[in-house]
């Protein structure tokens, strides 16, 4: 049945996709999104404020209340069918984000269920929504490119988390689990153009140990059929150039669609000479290059960055999807039930080629841990290599995990997972006791600052209040060297110096950091908090990701622009340096009360750094320096549009010596923790190079 009035949506998962999401309804007609659901309420709630909607955080509440008709379900993969079946049985349509389901069976459900309840159930295979996409598929429909013989669709992107974690991410759990994450986008591709697809071979390759798990492949490389064209799939996770495209091959011409860019290139024959025919072809290449950036150029312009490539494919699936919805007519294929069964088939068939994984880790003894110390932030980079410290000097440890697995299986008989929300004082005070010493390694990524005095200093407070009800006798706080104004080159940083009285001109994360420390000093002045502050430096090291945001602006693996000249020596400190540090400020009566600059001794600036990957890596990455005032200048005209033209409130403006603190112009003296501590952080320059970049694997590989 056909109607004018939009469409009430609600978001189910209030995760990184779904601002995405949220942004790409703004600008598609016929729906108006109204709810958020979510198990974390300050997650649903942060949604819900920054989106303008209602907030629940029960399905059962929601669907009951009637307050939408339509539900975009964003959770984890292992929770799609169940939840998409029970919103369909609602009387709700729905969009799932790929995969839709972790089995041909359990997509099998979902479509009948849609069925059965008579609503519409849509295939999150967004990158189909490209306009890009739809001139490739056009010109594959109208025989401009011949009669087709063979496609080739890669994804060669790096996957951070298989190096760095965080290692309890739903697509590491299982090795088929990145092939079920990523895999629906390129075989999406394949179904829609040439029909379901018959998996031949499936080789993988440069697998990757995780922490006391086994090993994931980070390479796969698939060869297929569908009908009589020849298909290949390439997936690579490594510290790779980005190369997302498809390249389809005909009698006539091909075409290579750059998916991450919404590009498309044909390449055609011409009938001029043997002289002639290069340059024609060539010209021609560089007619259409430079047609696609342009219009690209201009779309971003003028859509303040709205339509980037990734949203522009949320914005074509959602309006093929409301466009369904609103007129009453059948769903576009390229999303329909039929076309998620097909792609789950070919996955599923993949799947049964893979050998069966090995076992994992397990620890030596079966003795249940006897934790006297908790850490929070356990399963990050320098939590993960602080509780191993902690189990090798002798500490059975308590992990606040959201799931009851982790990098932490091999020695299992010393560490405990324990679930308790943050915000929860009450868990959190059941969570301490026993407890002798905890370490608070956690924070919140928020975008306003309302959000980072809830989230990250609210949260804050209330774990230290808790600790203090539980009657520990130490509680060690991780800040960030970030606080400090490190914009001064001739000011020497020692634990002594101040953060500044006004924090308010300061990116949001150094200000939420030095609030928090704030907070945290009153309740050891007022009330006895038995505090410890460590500010690590640039942490680096095995575990630590390639593309270190502390040194510069990335753009993929194989382009930096570093944070200024690049010549002054940077704050770098090694990960077991910084983990034995913090073993120190619990076993030191000293320390209480005081703070720590965790920054090794003057070893590296930015291009010595780059220098060596090169020297021990054979990398090397394209380095840019970065003018810090040009940066500043940038920013602020990007402010001035989100503010103004965007309307976003709470944007905003770092001042100059904010950006130019990124590059770290202010020496560290790290004499404190030494004279204190006996902290000896790793002073030989060719041992840190080992440690820090020949060892390390920063590229995967």
């Amino acid at each position: 049945m056909m109607t004018n009035t939009p469409i009430k949506t609600a978001i189910i998962g209030a995760g990184y996709i779904a601002d995405w999401h949220a942004e790409a309804l703004k600008v598609t007609d016929g729906a108006q999104l109204v709810a958020v659901c979510d198990l974390s309420r300050s997650a649903a709630d942060a949604f819900a404020e920054a989106h303008g909607v209602v907030a629940y955080y029960d399905l059962d509440e929601m669907l009951a209340a009637g307050v939408c008709e339509a539900v975009h379900i964003l959770t984890p993969p292992n929770s799609h069918a169940a939840l998409a079946q029970k919103c369909l049985e609602a009387g709700v349509h729905c969009l799932v984000e790929k995969p839709v389901a972790l089995s041909v069976e359990d997509t099998q459900e979902i479509v009948q269920m849609a069925e059965k309840s008579g609503k519409t159930f849509a295939a999150g295979h967004n990158f189909m929504g490209l306009p890009s996409y739809g001139r490739l598929k056009d010109a594959v429909a109208k025989g401009d490119l011949g009669k087709i013989t063979s496609a080739e669709i890669n994804w060669h992107f790096p996957l951070a988390p298989l190096r760095s974690g965080p290692f309890g991410l739903w697509l590491l759990k299982e090795p088929k689990n990145l092939l079920l994450e990523l895999g629906p986008h390129l075989y999406a591709f394949a179904v829609d153009l040439f029909g379901p697809v018959e998996i031949e071979h499936l080789s993988l390759g440069k697998p990757i140990e995780l922490p006391a798990d086994t090993d994931r492949p980070q390479s796969w490389r698939v060869i297929a059929r569908a009908g009589d064209v020849d298909v290949t799939f390439h997936i690579s996770l490594v510290e790779t150039c980005d190369d997302r495209s498809m390249t389809v091959r005909g009698s006539t011409a091909s075409a290579r669609l750059d998916y991450a860019n919404d590009t498309l290139i044909m390449q055609r024959e011409n009938a001029s000479d043997i002289v002639l025919n290069p340059l024609r072809k060539q010209l021609d290449q560089v007619g259409q290059h430079l047609k696609e950036g342009l219009v690209n150029a201009t779309r971003q312009v003028t859509s303040l960055n709205r339509k980037s490539a990734y949203g522009l494919s949320f914005q074509g699936l959602f309006a093929a999807f409301y466009k369904s919805l609103q007129d009453g007519t059948p769903l576009d294929a390229r999303f329909d039930g039929a076309a998620a069964l097909n792609v789950m088939q070919g996955i599923d068939d993949t799947i049964a080629k893979m050998p069966k994984p090995a076992a994992k880790p397990k620890p030596k003894s079966r003795r249940k841990p006897k934790p006297s110390v908790l850490v929070i932030g356990g399963t990050g980079f320098i939590g993960r290599a602080l509780t191993r410290e902690l189990v090798a000097q002798g500490k059975d440890v308590r992990v606040l995990s959201r799931g009851q697995s982790g990098p932490f299986d091999d020695i299992a008989d010393h560490v405990e997972l324990y679930s308790a929300a943050l915000s929860d004082k009450a868990a959190l005070t059941q969570a301490m006791q026993g407890i002798e010493a905890v370490y608070h390694l956690g924070k919140s990524l928020d975008t306003t600052w309302e959000a980072c005095l809830q989230n990250d200093v609210g949260v804050t407070v209330g774990i230290a209040e808790a600790a203090m009800e539980a009657e520990v006798s130490r509680f060690i706080y991780t800040g960030t060297i970030a606080s400090y104004d490190m914009s001064k080159p001739d000011e020497t940083i020692t634990e002594h110096t101040g953060f500044g009285d006004d924090m308010t001109d300061r990116n949001l994360y150094a200000r939420s950091k030095a609030k928090c420390e704030e907070e945290l000093l009153k309740l050891h002045d007022s009330k006895g908090l038995p505090l410890v502050i460590a500010r690590p430096g640039i942490v680096v090291g095995e575990g630590g990701p390639l593309q270190h945001w502390g040194i510069g602006r990335w753009h993929g693996a194989g382009a930096v622009r570093i944070w200024g000249p690049g010549t002054n020596i940077l704050p770098f400190v090694l990960i077991d340096d910084v983990a034995k540090g913090l073993v120190l400020m619990m076993q030191n009566e000293e320390a209480v009360g005081k703070s720590f600059n965790l920054v090794a001794d003057p070893m590296m600036s930015a291009r010595d750094y780059f220098a060596a990957i090169h020297t021990e890596l054979g990398a090397k990455i394209k380095v840019s320096f970065g003018n810090l005032n040009a940066f500043w200048a940038a920013d602020a005209v990007k402010y001035l549009l989100k503010k103004h033209a965007l309307r976003r409130t709470g944007a905003i403006r770092p001042s100059l010596a904010d950006w130019k603190s990124r590059a770290h112009f202010s020496p560290f003296d790290n004499s404190l923790p030494k004279d204190v501590l006996g902290w000896a952080p790793e002073s030989n320059r060719a041992v840190f190079v080992r440690k820090a970049i020949t060892e390390a694997n920063l590229l995967g590989f």
